[in-house]
C-alpha cells in the first residue's frame, strides 16, 4: 500500500457567507440562526479552526452585515473578514485573493457556512487525498437514489447510472492560485468550485464524506441538524471553545 501523503503547502480555509438565505424565509441570513444555543456560523467556523493545519479562516461577508461583527469568533486571531460579492463565486474569489495576498503557494479549503456539522476526520481524509494531485479534491457522497433525467416537458428522458453519480459536498480543496484563475472566466455554468476547475481542464478527486455533513437551506434542515449534532455529541464531538 502506498503511504498516505500530507499536504506540504500552507493551508487556509475560505468561507463564502455573503448570501441572504432567501429559501429559509427567516428574516435574517441562515448562518445567524440558532443551532443548540449558538449561531450556525459559530459552529461552522469553530469546526474549521479546530483543524490545526488551517493557518487562517477567511470569511467573505456582505457589505454592511450587522450580525457577523457581533460574534466573538469573528475576532479570533486566525479569522479574517473580507467583503464578499454578488454571487458565491465572487465571494470565494475575494476570499482566495486574500489568501494569495498572504501566501502565493497556499492551498484553500472552501466550505459552506451553512454546513456546521463537517467532521474533522473527513477534512483530514480530504487533505490527505488532495495532496496526491494538483487538481485537488472534494468531499462528496455517492448517490443511492434512482436518478432520472428530464426533458423540456418534465418527462423522463433517461435513467442515469447511479454508480457514477456523486453529490458534491464541502469542503473542496484546491491550490489557491489555480482556483483564483479558474474563477476569473465565464461563471454562468459554475455551481461549485470544483466545476470551475473542471472547466479549466482539471479533474478533482472525490472523497467520500459522512452523511451528517448537511447543508442548512430550508427550515426543516435545522431540525435535522439538531438531531445530527446531538448524535455527534454522544460520540464525544462536543463543542469546545477555542483559545
Amino acid at each position: 500500500m502506498t503511504p498516505s501523503k500530507t499536504l506540504n503547502r500552507p493551508l487556509y480555509a475560505v468561507v463564502p457567507a455573503a448570501g441572504v438565505g432567501a429559501r429559509m424565509g427567516a428574516g435574517l441570513p441562515k448562518q445567524y440562526l440558532s443551532l443548540d444555543g449558538r449561531t450556525v456560523a459559530e459552529h461552522t467556523v469553530t469546526r474549521l479552526l479546530a483543524f490545526a493545519p488551517i493557518r487562517r479562516v477567511v470569511v467573505a461577508v456582505a457589505e454592511g452585515d450587522p450580525w457577523w461583527p457581533q460574534l466573538s469568533v469573528a475576532r479570533h486571531r486566525r479569522v479574517r473578514s473580507v467583503a464578499g460579492g454578488a454571487s458565491r463565486a465572487d465571494s470565494v474569489r475575494a476570499g482566495v485573493r486574500a489568501v494569495l495576498d498572504e501566501d502565493a503557494d497556499a492551498w484553500v479549503l472552501v466550505h459552506d457556512m451553512a454546513r456546521p456539522l463537517v467532521r474533522l476526520s473527513d477534512v483530514q481524509s480530504l487533505v490527505t487525498r488532495g495532496a496526491e494531485s494538483d487538481d485537488g479534491a472534494i468531499l462528496a457522497r455517492p448517490v443511492t437514489d434512482t436518478i432520472k433525467r428530464a426533458d423540456a416537458g418534465n418527462r423522463i428522458d433517461a435513467t442515469l447510472d447511479r454508480r457514477h453519480i456523486w453529490r458534491a459536498l464541502t469542503p473542496q480543496l484546491f491550490p489557491a492560485r489555480a482556483l483564483y484563475e479558474a474563477l476569473a472566466g465565464d461563471l454562468s455554468a459554475i455551481t461549485d468550485e470544483a466545476s470551475a476547475l473542471e472547466a479549466a481542464g482539471r479533474h478533482p478527486a472525490l472523497v467520500e464524506g459522512r452523511a451528517d455533513n448537511i447543508k442548512i437551506t430550508l427550515p426543516e434542515d435545522l431540525a435535522l441538524a439538531r438531531f445530527y449534532l446531538a448524535a455527534q455529541e454522544e460520540e464525544g464531538l462536543a463543542w469546545r471553545p477555542l483559545a
